[in-house]
Parts: structure tokens; C-alpha cells; sequence
């Protein structure tokens, strides 16, 4: 028999064969996460003021934010236990509600009206007011109910952001709907016009009008509509049928993609901003349960919302004294934005969402279910963000090469946000987060170097296409003028997009990726600016390969000469390799410390050119992250000009399959 080390539930391998976990873990570990609140609980329980750094918002912003993403947790853990509540915890969050909704207070919350941040904590407030009305809101005396109220009705008359924000209005306000309290059905309906403007194919959503694709999609943007509808009474006009079951049929569709971008060890890709929110990941997994519209068997849920938290428990978060620390397996302050503060992190009680599910539904009760790739590989593309994804049933790994994703818009001159712009992400790799890796970026890129070896950026790029070949093999291609910025002088909080600052324009990169088996080749060619008043200033171009990390140096190897140059970097898990194809002279490491949370070391591998690149010319890698799999022989790469000036590209792949992709001219310089 075998016991969790962070509990003493033993594990049931006969209904939990992948993760072990049941019900009892769940319960086992919110309760602990709850409990390790109480030392940092306010004397009149309004804060919880957890240790860590400060968001840009201040103290009183952080405390409320402890005390209203904890009690998301609380309020799943008591919901699924129809009211019983043991441990004292409704009692806890009664009083604070009591003193942070009192001005006279010296605990009060910051307000909506006055905070832009608290709007976000006052619709968890209110979501778990609805949620736990029976035994908290229904048992608090008047004047209580009354100060809430208040405090969430100053949100009404306020600007929100467009994005998922618009939620929180939406939640707020259809609690105070059914609390007696004013509300706006004009505000709610110009959030569900603005959410409906969002929707992408494929069941996927813009986080705002950016091209904006992260986990904001599954844990804000999947949650709250189908919780909402489940939660409140909106039947009629604010909810009609039809509106649900498009939300229904977009969920069910995202989580089939979804659940393809999980490793086998439960990791969620690395790809986005607010990554410390941890298991947030496995949030819409759990809407999909709690309002039977994902379309999901319960024990495929379990299996891959087990896994997503197991993943963190079982690498140190929570840590030993049963706190999220800002990081993500552990603390790495440097991971945070601007607006993250201690607090931050327990927006990863939305990945325990299913605790609301009674100890009885076929979701804890059902045997769980592999994940999809602990069957088969699956390689697809993903229309909206323009990701080709390829998740490996041979090492468990997922990736995704992106040409369609850079937080911003096309046409954009801001630097590449590491986060959004690279040119791939996978669940074992993260790229470098530093200033540095911001200025001039390496991993997954190719980049031109200029003079004084600052490397561009490719944020604003065109998406060309994302499409599937024939064979089975997918392409996709982005294409943009080259820039470097100087982001020196930026001072702007970090909400996760580029930095901004003076920006030298260069020539048109163009960049294809080609992907079958797993394995991707890498094709890009510089064109001429396509201004004139464009510096074309720079001296070679650089790819970059994964970046692989560890607690001790990453193994490097660097080959010369014949067929080409090629580099790798190994951990003892890990390979991250590159060999060219075509056009480039040089291979080398850049070994960094201190730049990931995943390790303090890491490595990636890049190929260069030696010496500015006849225009037009086409180069061509391969490009490899893997646990150290064997090599496979490298496809033929021939080329040849296209009457419009582009370039057709044929690879000829081991077993004789041919494929042709064109790398299209770029537009010619004008005035």
C-alpha cells in the first residue's frame, strides 16, 4: 500500500491507476491548504495576508485577494459537503465578510469602485456567496448582508477591461440580482455581446481582442459562463437555452483539444502570463463535470485533474508549511507579473473546483481513464491560436509550434512577450523569463542579430497558414518585419504582453514550421524591407532551439562541418537538439543560470549563419526536444524559385513521402 507523502490517505491503484488519487486526497489537501492559512488570517478575518512580494496594488489589495481565492477553496470543500463544515471554516469567512465590507473597520476591503483589482476579488466573493448560500448568506444577520451589498454594488457605473473581466460584472451583478440589490441588465448583456465577440473556432477564446491565447481561455473564459448558468436562475432572457448549449458545444470542443496539451506526468504547457495560478489548469475540466456539458467520461476527468494537481504536489506546491508560494513548482517571484501579489496564487483553487461534487458522483466513482497521450500520438492543428500540436505517446511530452499567438496584433512593434511570441512550447520546457531573455531573445526564435548582437522580434507578425498536408504532416507559417526594441526606458507594469520602447524596423522574416512524428523542420528566408524607410542594418540571423533546464549544468555538444553544423543540450531528462539542413555555418550553447523556474540552469542550443544572407535564400533545420530518443535519418530538403519570387520547398522523409510547402515572397519595398 502505498501513502501520498503529503497525506495519510493511501492510494487506490484499482479506481486510480495513473494517479492513485481519490476523493479523500482532494479533501486531504484542501484541507491542509486551509489550514496553513491561519496564521496569516487578519485578527477580525478579513485579510489573509500571506507571505511573499507585494503586487503593484498594495497590502490592502493583497490581503483582500488572500482572503477571496482562499475562500473559492472553502466554499468547493463545504458545497460538496452539503453544509457540513467541521472545521469552523463558514464561521472564518463569515467574520471577515462582516469586517471588510464595515468602512469603520481598520480591516475594510479596498473597493470596486475605487481598486481596479478588487473587482476581480469581489466576483469570487459573490460566486461563493451563491454557491454556499443555504449555510453562509442565508444565516448572516442583516446589516451584514446589507454592507455586502453595498461594497459590490460600487461596481456598477465602472469601466471593466475587455477581456475576462467582463465576467466578473457578470457574476457580481447576478449575485446582487439575487440578493435584492441593484444590478443592470444592460451591463449584462453588453459582457455576454463582448464574451461572444471573443469566440474563436475550434470552441477556443481570444483573451480580449489581442491575439491573446492562454490558460485564461479554460479557467475564466470556459468557467464562468456555464458555472453562471448553473449557479444562478438566468433562465429567460438573460440565459436563453440556445446560449447554453453554444457554450456547452464550445467547452466540449476546446477540452478535446485541451486534454491533448497535458503531459503524461501532468503537466499543463508552459505558455502564457499567470502561470503561478498552478492547477488552475484542470478548472474547465471540472465545469464540464460539475455542469454535464463537457462531454468528458468521468474517469478521463479525474485522470487528467488528478494529474494536473498531483504534477504540483508531488514537486513541492503546496510547500512544506501547505502555502502556494508565487512560482511554480516552487518559489520563483520572478515568474510573476506586475498584478501578482501573495495572494495571487490561489486562483489555483478554480483546479479544485470538483470538490463541489458529492463524494458519490461517477466522477469520483468511476475508474479513472488513460489520458490521450498515455494511448497514441496525436499531431493537430489548432485553428485559432496557430499551434500544430503534437503530443508524443512515446515520451509523454506536448508541444506546440506556434505561428498564430503573440499578445498582441498584427502589425504590432512591441518586444516579443517570452511567454506568448516564441515559436514553440511544450509541457517539460519554459523560456528563459528574465530581462535579458526579454531584451533579446534566443529560444525558439529566429532572429536577426544587428551590429551589437541585439537579436529582433516578431511580435505583430501576419499569420500565412496553419493546415494539414497531405500524409499526415502539418505546416504553418508566420511572416513579419523584423524589429529591435529598446526597452530599456519601459517602466509600464508587466500584464504579460511585449515591452515597449524606441524600435529599429528591419527586413521581412518569414518562418515555416513543418511537423511529422514529432519532429519539426524549421524553414525561414529574409526578405528586403518592405518600406524603405526600414534600417535593414544586421549581420546574420540565429535560430534557436528548446531550452532545456536543471538544478546542474545541462550536457553540450557542438558538431562542425559536414552535412552541417548541429548543438545539443541534455539533462538527465531532457534533449533539446538542432542540425541544419540548410544555410547555416555556425552551432553553439547559450548556457544562462538563474532564468527559469525550472531548474537553475539552463541551455539552449542555436545555429547561425556566418555573414549577412542573400535575400530570398531559404534555411532549413531540424528541431528536436525529446527525452533522448533515437536519432532519426533527416528528410532530403530541396529548393527551388517560384515565378512570384517565393520559394517551393520539397522534403523528401526517410520512408520516401515527399512534401512541398511554399515560403512565399515577401511584399516588395515601397516609398
Amino acid at each position: 500500500m502505498t501513502i501520498h507523502p503529503r497525506t495519510t490517505v493511501p492510494e487506490d491503484r484499482i479506481r486510480s491507476p495513473y494517479t492513485g488519487w481519490t476523493r479523500d486526497h482532494w479533501t486531504a489537501l484542501a484541507d491542509r491548504m486551509l489550514a496553513a492559512l491561519e496564521p496569516y488570517r487578519s485578527p477580525a478575518g478579513a485579510r489573509i495576508a500571506l507571505p511573499g512580494p507585494t503586487s503593484m496594488y498594495g497590502t490592502d489589495s493583497d490581503g483582500l485577494e488572500g482572503f477571496a481565492r482562499t475562500f473559492l477553496l472553502a466554499g468547493f470543500r463545504i458545497a460538496g459537503e452539503k453544509g457540513a463544515d467541521p472545521g469552523g471554516l463558514l464561521d472564518r469567512y463569515a467574520r471577515g465578510l462582516a469586517a471588510g465590507t464595515d468602512p469603520r473597520s481598520p480591516e475594510a476591503w479596498p473597493r470596486p469602485d475605487r481598486l481596479g483589482q478588487a473587482k476581480v476579488e469581489a466576483a469570487s466573493i459573490a460566486l461563493v456567496l451563491q454557491l454556499t448560500r443555504p449555510w453562509l448568506w442565508d444565516r448572516l444577520d442583516d446589516g451584514v448582508r446589507e454592507r455586502t451589498v453595498d461594497w459590490l454594488a460600487t461596481v456598477l457605473g465602472q469601466p471593466y477591461p475587455r477581456n475576462n473581466w467582463v465576467w466578473f460584472r457578470i457574476v457580481v451583478e447576478s449575485f446582487l440580482r439575487e440578493a435584492g440589490g441593484p444590478w443592470s441588465a444592460a451591463d449584462i448583456q453588453e459582457d455576454l455581446d463582448f464574451h461572444a465577440a471573443m469566440r474563436r473556432p475550434g470552441g477556443w477564446l481570444s483573451d480580449g481582442e489581442e491575439r491573446s491565447y492562454d490558460h485564461y481561455t479554460g479557467w475564466a473564459l470556459h468557467l464562468y459562463p456555464l458555472l453562471w448558468a448553473h449557479l444562478f436562475d438566468v433562465t429567460g432572457s438573460l440565459c436563453p437555452p440556445r446560449l447554453r448549449e453554444t457554450w456547452a458545444a464550445d467547452l466540449r470542443d476546446y477540452l478535446d483539444d485541451a486534454v491533448r496539451l497535458v503531459g503524461a506526468d501532468g503537466s499543463p504547457l508552459l505558455q502564457g502570463r499567470s502561470l503561478t495560478y498552478r492547477f488552475a489548469a484542470a478548472a474547465p475540466f471540472w465545469v464540464g463535470a460539475v455542469t454535464g456539458a463537457g462531454g468528458q467520461p468521468p474517469g478521463l476527468v479525474r485522470r487528467v485533474t488528478g494529474g494536473i494537481v498531483r504534477h504540483f504536489t508531488d514537486r513541492g506546491a503546496p510547500d512544506r508549511d501547505g502555502l502556494l508560494t508565487l512560482g511554480w513548482h516552487h518559489p520563483w517571484p520572478a515568474m510573476r507579473q506586475s498584478y501578482s501579489g501573495s495572494g495571487s496564487p490561489y486562483w489555483a483553487s478554480k483546479g479544485m473546483l470538483g470538490l463541489m461534487l458529492p463524494a458519490g458522483h461517477p466522477v469520483w466513482t468511476d475508474t479513472e481513464l488513460p489520458l490521450p497521450i498515455e494511448i497514441a500520438d496525436t499531431e493537430r492543428v489548432l485553428t485559432a491560436p496557430g499551434w500544430l500540436l503534437s503530443a508524443r505517446h512515446r515520451d509523454g511530452i506536448a508541444v506546440v509550434l506556434n505561428h498564430g499567438t503573440d499578445h498582441a496584433r498584427p502589425g504590432d512593434t512591441s518586444a516579443d512577450s517570452p511567454p506568448y511570441a516564441r515559436l514553440g512550447y511544450s509541457t517539460a520546457t519554459v523560456p528563459p523569463l528574465t530581462a535579458d531573455a526579454v531584451a533579446s531573445p534566443t529560444d525558439n526564435t529566429v532572429v536577426l542579430l544587428d551590429d551589437a548582437g541585439r537579436a529582433s522580434h516578431r511580435s505583430g507578425f501576419e499569420q500565412l497558414f496553419a493546415r494539414e498536408l497531405p500524409g499526415g504532416v502539418l505546416a504553418a507559417a508566420s511572416r513579419g518585419p523584423a524589429h529591435w526594441v529598446d526597452t530599456d526606458a519601459d517602466d509600464s507594469p508587466d500584464y504579460g504582453s511585449g515591452r515597449r520602447g524606441p524600435v529599429t524596423p528591419g527586413p521581412t522574416v518569414t518562418v515555416a514550421s513543418v511537423l511529422r512524428d514529432g519532429v519539426e523542420i524549421r524553414l525561414a528566408r529574409v526578405d528586403a524591407p518592405a518600406t524603405t524607410g526600414a534600417n535593414p542594418s544586421w549581420r546574420t540571423v540565429r535560430l534557436g532551439g528548446w531550452p532545456v533546464a536543471a538544478d546542474t549544468r545541462p550536457d553540450t555538444r557542438v558538431t562542425p562541418g559536414e552535412p552541417g553544423p548541429s548543438a545539443e543540450a541534455r539533462t538527465a531528462s531532457l534533449r533539446s537538439g538542432l542540425r541544419t539542413l540548410r544555410g547555416f555555418d555556425h552551432a553553439g550553447i547559450t548556457t544562462e543560470q538563474g532564468t527559469s523556474p525550472l531548474g537553475s540552469w539552463t541551455a539552449i542550443p542555436w545555429l547561425a549563419t556566418d555573414g549577412e544572407l542573400p535575400y530570398g535564400e531559404v534555411l532549413a533545420a531540424v528541431v528536436l526536444l525529446d527525452r533522448g530518443a533515437p536519432d532519426v535519418t533527416d528528410p532530403a530538403l530541396t529548393v527551388r524559385p517560384t515565378p512570384d519570387g517565393g520559394r517551393l520547398i520539397t522534403l523528401v522523409w526517410p520512408d520516401g513521402m515527399r512534401t512541398e510547402i511554399d515560403l512565399p515572397a515577401a511584399p516588395t519595398a515601397t516609398g
